[in-house]
């Protein structure tokens, strides 16, 4: 069950195109997972067009500019027409435009992880799976210049070593469950740290877990021996 989501702000400033691109991102790849963030989404979608619909009639100079305007309104395509919950401005800022997209699961070692939609095109952009420290695993995300992107999937037992966060991390849980001595997550769940949070990700059931994060600085180690991995941890969340 999904118990964590983007703030009802962060829902708005989706809708209004005003987030980052990488916040976007993960807030459009949540959606795909999440019926009650869909159903926000497309309030707060009739909300904005009503509010634009009344700002127009406002200050349309003749009822002939206001027809034209309304007609170019009901014209736009909505969050459904588009590409995942991506905006069609946000897909051309990506690099997307209308290219259709057919892989829609990532492999590790043998096993095969459906992606929410907004990630399929992300699939030929993924680079290949490396093992880190423990049962922990990566496989870098091209995203251009709009962030670090990661897959990261830990078997049973396996963890990130306790860390803070020099900037910002979003993650999304693509496949099963972990636990970071703060809360417990589960697939779909929508989680935002920064420095004020220490964490130590790990998860405990056979199944394991797959998660998409997005980080725009190096994690910072806090606990016993991590700590010297510190000068390189951009190496190992790059």
């Amino acid at each position: 069950m999904i118990k964590f989501h983007p703030s009802s702000e962060q829902i708005k400033e989706f809708v209004e195109g005003t987030l980052s691109p990488a916040t976007s991102l993960m807030v459009s790849a949540h959606c795909d997972m999440c019926e009650k963030c869909q159903k926000q989404v497309e309030l707060q979608t009739e909300l904005l067009a009503a509010e634009m619909v009344s700002s127009f009639e406002r200050q349309s100079a003749s009822n002939s500019d206001f027809d034209s305007m309304l007609a170019e309104i009901t014209q736009m395509p909505s969050s459904r027409e588009t590409d995942g919950y991506l905006s069609t401005s946000q897909n051309d800022e990506f690099g997307y435009g209308d290219k259709a997209f057919g892989a829609t699961t990532i492999e590790l070692d043998g096993r095969s992880f459906m992606l929410p939609r907004t990630l399929h095109r992300y699939i030929d952009k993924t680079g290949n799976w490396s093992s880190l420290v423990g049962k922990l695993w990566q496989a870098p995300v091209d995203l251009g210049n709009q962030g670090v992107a990661n897959f990261i999937y830990m078997g049973q037992g396996g963890s990130v070593p306790e860390h803070t966060h020099r900037g910002t991390e979003y993650t999304l849980v693509i496949d099963g469950e972990f636990s970071d001595g703060l809360s417990h997550y589960d697939t779909g769940d929508f989680i935002f740290m920064d420095g004020d949070k220490t964490h130590t990700p790990k998860a405990d059931t056979k199944e394991g877990c797959l998660v998409f994060s997005i980080v725009d600085q190096p994690l910072h180690f806090t606990s016993g021996l991590a700590r010297l991995l510190n000068p390189f941890s951009h190496l190992f969340f790059r």
